[in-house]
């Protein structure tokens, strides 16, 4: 796959554009967001400002909230472009000075981490902007570039590296590798370090790790914070913000009437498979592992989420569980209807857990394993 891998949005972009509204592209880091934005820039045929929020001047003028300096900076371009938006101080109220004041200007600002960005941009902005999350490679965009087969015949490959641009251009897997362990080690805390005071790496590591080898289980977070020798406050603030980092995501349970639906809990999953196996450093072929079934089920988890945003398919997610064990990976509830899936690599037939059907006879299950998963996920 040594050639580019074209986006979902790359060929939407323009169609997003809006005059006097800003489009927002949020994802994490080094999942491709300047690329899209740089290659859309070579098409378009408007007059265009481009720049990135570490510029200065750049800041100086988008931070001084005034209206004149603003209006005769960015007079007479057609686009605005800002890369890392979040490093401006404030950038939703400048932006909104900015919308508002010249009449049919476009605005384009990407940023790395929800969280800089939506304390920053999202009180000025309501109404003003459109918001888009650009994820690692989705299998979605796979599919369409290289057809199924190339999915079946990548699995393996997919499940273990994940699906980073970088990961999935590179050919040798000692490349892929080095790039994980890159990404382990540098990018994946850079704006929690940037933005909130939080000291200790090797701490966030411990708490990844931990995260890491309980995957499709509840996470107690005093369990964590006994392990981690840290207060619950303490995990559930860091586990806030590798959230809002797009490093987890969290998924609570599901209930609506049984007395023994488990429900306070959560589980989390990881952006990206690849970042999950860096962490417990094992890239080892899946026949050599033991942990299958969790690589299966946040693999899933996280193409399924790709797809519905990318496609716009509004559900909530939860996950399913009793006191006595009987459980379902995933509950999406679309249109008021309740859609169950439960994740198995292997195995086609799996009984139905009895108190789902009974509690909630109009649902639907459907157990996902790896002779039907792509139309699940693409």
């Amino acid at each position: 796959m040594g050639d580019m891998i074209q986006r979902y949005y790359s060929p939407k972009i323009n169609d997003y554009l809006v005059p006097n509204k800003v489009f927002v592209l949020y994802g994490p880091r080094q999942v491709g967001k300047t690329t899209l934005i740089t290659e859309f820039l070579k098409e378009y045929h408007g007059k265009v400002y481009s720049s990135t929020g570490e510029n200065t001047e750049l800041r100086d003028i988008l931070e001084s909230d005034d209206f004149q300096k603003i209006i005769s900076f960015f007079s007479g371009y057609d686009l605005v472009v800002i890369d890392e938006a979040q490093r401006i101080e404030h950038i939703g109220q400048g932006l909104k000075i900015l919308v508002d004041q010249i009449d049919g200007i476009r605005v384009i600002a990407t940023g790395s981490s929800s969280f800089a960005l939506s304390n920053k941009v999202g009180e000025p902005l309501v109404g003003r902007q459109n918001i888009f999350t650009l994820f690692p490679v989705a299998a979605l965009e796979l599919r369409e570039q290289y057809g199924p087969m190339h999915m079946r015949e990548n699995l393996e490959q997919l499940l273990i590296y994940g699906s980073y641009p970088e990961v999935l251009t590179s050919t040798a897997f000692e490349e892929k590798r080095r790039y994980l362990t890159q990404i382990r080690d540098s990018y994946l805390y850079k704006d929690i370090f940037e933005l909130e005071r939080v000291k200790s790496s090797k701490k966030l590591l411990d708490l990844l790790r931990l995260l890491a080898f309980q995957i499709g289980h509840e996470v107690s977070l005093q369990e964590l914070g006994a392990s981690l020798g840290m207060s619950k406050n303490t995990v559930a603030r860091y586990l806030d913000l590798l959230e809002k980092a797009f490093v987890l995501i969290n998924v609570r349970g599901f209930s609506r009437n049984l007395r023994k639906e488990v429900t306070k809990t959560s589980r989390y999953y990881f952006y990206d498979t690849g970042v999950r196996n860096a962490l417990i450093d094992n890239f080892n072929l899946l026949h050599n592992r033991n942990d299958i079934g969790q690589l299966w089920e946040n693999f899933l988890f996280i193409e399924r989420l790709k797809k519905r945003q990318y496609l716009n398919v509004y559900a909530q997610s939860y996950f399913w569980r009793t006191w006595d064990q009987q459980e379902i990976d995933l509950v999406e509830e679309r249109e008021g209807k309740l859609f169950g899936y439960e994740f198995a690599f292997s195995e086609r037939h799996k009984k139905p857990p009895r108190d789902w059907l009974a509690t909630y006879p109009n649902a639907e299950l459907q157990i996902i394993h790896k002779e039907n998963y792509l139309d699940f996920i693409t």
